[in-house]
């Protein structure tokens, strides 16, 4: 029941808080709305909504509840929730989330069924639109959006001047405690808001990181090319070490061309993005094949085997043999020295 508890605690904080829609019944005062709502709520939940709402994960509840909480004291501030259609608003100026065009995660469908249910519970946080009058720009609450678009309906939202500064911190505030950002999508927020001009105490203060692990997101996004990024999407499962190798293995040719055959398979484009990751990274990480060469011996003009040659996959071994007189096997050494310096000048590698 944790979870009808928690949906009726939120209809009765938003009842009464936006115009009705065209056709419904005419808004109560607040007050009276909230009472109607906790004392109607256990009559009116479905059974079938019940159940779903019983699908809602545990870390959800959680965070809806803090949200509930925010908005609360939001509202005891003086601030208003009111209805803007989605095609009013458009998203932060600062990407940080990837999505693969033709993929939604899970949470984004239990949002939405969550919506279709019982409406948008959380308002999300805009600011006019500096720059179009009439329009607004979403500092936090993204998916909200998304799922107001998907399902027709009007976005509940709050509106706050806020300058950019305050936009990138409330976005990264919200990335924080609602759902976190992996490793990449994080490093791409750092890169586009230092592109934008932030100034690094800034970016560390939205991403709440300290110097250090700021330069080693940025290190990471600068060394895999952005095409693969957004090819892979946000691959929640791998973090900067396997982002790093991946990216040191993509800085040789012909690695580079086996992963543009990789990403343009059908396997690949049906994965999600943690196999994706995955996927590529095996692929490159696979040692090519050497082709097998028989091991030889060195013979001198009488007939005398001095050395053998053993080759094994990508390793060949010089093997002298036993009782060789150390003088020789010094000289011969030195031998290897000199021809190995006239390989590498006539090659241009000296």
């Amino acid at each position: 029941m944790m979870a009808g508890n928690r949906k009726d605690e939120l209809k009765a904080l938003f009842a009464g808080g936006l115009a009705p829609s065209p056709g419904s019944v005419p808004a109560k005062p607040a007050h009276a709305a909230s009472s109607e709502a906790v004392q109607q709520a256990p009559a009116a939940r479905s059974a079938s909504g019940a159940v779903k709402a019983m699908g809602l994960t545990l870390g959800s509840m959680t965070r809806d509840a803090e949200e509930a909480r925010l908005l609360r004291q939001a509202l005891q501030d003086g601030e208003r929730v009111i209805a803007i259609a989605p095609d009013k608003i458009e998203a932060s100026f600062i990407e940080d989330r990837i999505r693969l065009a033709d993929q939604e995660d899970e949470d984004f469908e239990v949002l939405t069924e969550s919506m279709r249910e019982s409406g948008q519970q959380v308002p999300v946080l805009l600011r006019p639109h500096p720059e179009k009058p009439g329009y607004y720009q979403t500092a936090y609450g993204h998916r909200r959006i998304r799922a107001a678009t998907k399902l027709g309906i009007d976005v509940r939202a709050i509106v706050r001047p806020l300058t950019d500064d305050e936009l990138v911190l409330a976005q990264g505030k919200e990335n924080a405690e609602r759902r976190n950002l992996s490793f990449i999508e994080r490093a791409i927020f750092a890169r586009n808001l230092a592109a934008r001009g932030f100034e690094r105490k800034v970016i560390g203060e939205a991403l709440s990181v300290q110097k250090s692990e700021l330069s080693r997101l940025m290190q990471v996004v600068e060394a895999v090319p952005e095409r693969f990024i957004r090819l892979i999407g946000s691959a929640p499962k791998a973090g900067r070490d396997r982002w790093m190798k991946l990216g040191e293995l993509l800085q040789v040719a012909d690695q580079l061309a086996r992963a543009e055959r990789d990403v343009d398979t059908e396997a690949f484009r049906l994965a999600g993005s943690d196999e994706r990751f995955q996927m590529l990274f095996d692929s490159l990480s696979r040692l090519p094949k050497v082709d097998a060469k028989p091991s030889a011996t060195l013979k001198g003009s009488n007939g005398e085997v001095f050395a053998k040659i053993r080759r094994e996959g990508r390793t060949t071994k010089i093997e002298f043999a036993v009782g060789l007189e150390n003088a020789f096997i010094d000289e011969a050494l030195s031998a290897l020295v000199q021809s190995f310096d006239r390989f590498s000048s006539k090659n241009g590698k000296a």
